[in-house]
């Protein structure tokens, strides 16, 4: 497992990178990047917080018609979503613009606000 840490591995995108800067200075726990949470699909969560079984999926080709929005590959979303939920896991999906305009970050911290009864130690993101 990979948690995050100082710096942004090589392949990480510049969104992500941004997004796990701001986690750290909002005081939200660090991911784990690329979680393989199926025990027999290789699916894999962009981010994840294992302890409280939450996920982050970074939704990105919206408006090219990425492999998300296509026929075959939105089915498949929708399988591992339903598989995630079933195994007990809260998936929040955002895109690329919600990064950039700190609606990701308002939408984890208050999960994880609610998550921890209020108990985070860190100012709110949203102010």
């Amino acid at each position: 497992m990979q948690v995050w840490r100082q710096g942004a591995p090589l392949g990480v995108s510049r969104l992500e990178a941004i997004l796990v800067n701001r986690l750290e200075r909002a005081g939200l726990p660090p991911p784990v990047r690329e979680y393989r949470f199926h025990p027999r699909r290789r699916w894999r969560f962009d981010f994840a917080w294992l302890d409280q079984k939450i996920a982050l999926e970074i939704e990105g080709g919206g408006f090219v018609e990425g492999r998300h929005h296509r026929g075959a590959g939105f089915a498949a979303d929708c399988s591992k979503y339903a598989e995630a939920l079933i195994l007990g896991w809260r998936v929040l999906r955002i895109t690329p613009r919600m990064i950039d305009n700190g609606a990701a970050l308002d939408y984890l911290g208050r999960l994880f606000a609610n998550e921890l009864g209020g108990r985070l130690g860190a100012p709110d993101p949203r102010q």
